[in-house]
């Protein structure tokens, strides 16, 4: 909108684009993670987003942008099904550990990449890129060195086989439980990408500088990596839908209070009420899932839950 010259309306149909590239990347991603070979798509997947993120360097003005973004987005979505489905195969600790701190990994890329965005956008866009390529290429880094694991004897593992075993009763009534899930996730995404979308400019617009909006994701992610540990050790005291269900509660009621927000501060305090209800409840979720599933399921419905969050963020923007 402010680098291109286009309207919030295009803007919000890119996302729409982008997202529906996103949930192919996160269907195909389950889908040759339990069909195919796994470590391949996990290098198919970051070889797309580090090539697109390179040539957007050289090729960023429009449409090129909006086409590029697009293939990192593809490529993105296989990415993160891979992840989850690799941390389904963990069996020495609780899958709702593991995807805390699946999640917490994540909002350290949060923090380090909204702080560095709001440092260099402005200077140049093209700096931001380089930077981003060379993420992508650590990425790869990892990828090429430690996925390359005999992942179906860890599939066919008795400990992996107890820890995600349902039986045929409670998995088809379990499995409706997994769809009301997934679209509650649709409703959650698609009230954060409120966040992710418009909120820069209304900020921006109210004379609030975008290095402030930036500066809400750092704080955002910093507070996740702080308080997720803390939710951990819930665990032995909390059930862990009952953990979701109020964390889901109080993020909800961050955009209650969020129509009321017009200076800075009131933002921050609204953004640390949402960060609360965020990592109380959507670092659980995979873990949820995983828990209702079987293993030889896991690239499937991991890749549903992210086709879900894509969903959410598709229609949110536009």
């Amino acid at each position: 909108h402010n680098y291109l010259g286009q309207t919030l309306t295009t803007a919000g149909f890119v996302m729409l684009i982008m997202s529906i590239a996103m949930m192919m990347g996160n269907y195909l991603g389950g889908w040759l993670f339990d069909y195919w070979k796994q470590y391949q798509t996990a290098i198919l997947g970051v070889s797309l987003s580090t090539l697109a993120i390179f040539l957007l360097i050289f090729i960023h003005d429009w449409p090129w942008y909006a086409v590029l973004i697009t293939i990192n987005s593809f490529g993105d979505g296989i990415n993160a099904t891979i992840v989850n489905s690799y941390g389904t195969l963990v069996s020495d600790h609780s899958s709702r550990y593991v995807f805390n701190y699946i999640y917490m990994a994540f909002n350290i890329g949060v923090v380090i990449g909204t702080l560095l965005v709001g440092v260099l956008l402005p200077i140049s866009v093209v700096v931001v890129f380089a930077v981003a390529t060379i993420f992508y290429a650590l990425l790869m880094l990892v990828v090429v060195l430690t996925f390359n694991v005999a992942v179906d004897a860890i599939k066919n593992n008795s400990e992996i086989q107890e820890h995600y075993h349902v039986s045929r009763q409670l998995h088809s009534r379990w499995i409706v439980l997994v769809w009301f899930i997934l679209i509650n996730y649709i409703a959650v995404h698609l009230s954060y990408s409120l966040w992710e979308s418009v909120m820069a400019v209304h900020m921006t617009n109210m004379g609030i500088p975008f290095y402030a909006y930036s500066m809400l994701w750092t704080l955002n992610g910093v507070l996740i990596i702080i308080g997720q540990p803390l939710v951990n050790k819930l665990s032995p005291y909390v059930r862990l839908s009952t953990q979701i269900i109020v964390g889901i509660f109080i993020f909800a009621l961050s955009f209650l209070l969020l129509i009321f927000a017009w200076t800075l501060t009131a933002f921050v305090i609204d953004f640390v009420i949402l960060t609360i209800g965020e990592m109380t409840s959507f670092a659980g979720l995979p873990a949820w899932i995983a828990q209702l599933t079987n293993v030889d399921e896991a690239g499937h419905y991991q890749g549903l839950l992210n086709i879900m969050m894509s969903v959410g963020r598709a229609i949110g923007p536009l």
